[in-house]
């Protein structure tokens, strides 16, 4: 039960992070920035926005790599209290 609570807590830390970089890019789209226009007009937009995906998924990845490595520990930690 404790490690379906703590995966949604980083679930809703990772989707907090995703929707704040959103806000921002939509932020960022209004003011018309000359440099995002360039990139734009030129393509080279699509390979920032595929650079920041990657990431963001690497990041997200790593999240859930090291919620998984806390959770064993918290388990091993346990088996051990038990133990005594």
């Amino acid at each position: 039960m404790f490690k379906i609570i703590k995966m949604k807590r980083t679930f809703s830390i990772a989707l907090t992070l995703v929707l704040s970089t959103i806000a921002f890019a939509v932020n960022a789209q209004e003011k018309g920035v000359e440099m995002a226009d360039t990139f734009r007009q030129e393509g080279k937009i699509y390979v920032v926005v595929a650079i920041v995906m990657m990431v963001l998924a690497g990041l997200i990845a790593y999240l859930f790599v090291l919620d998984r490595k806390i959770s064993k520990m918290e388990a091993e930690i346990k088996a051990l209290e038990k133990t005594k």
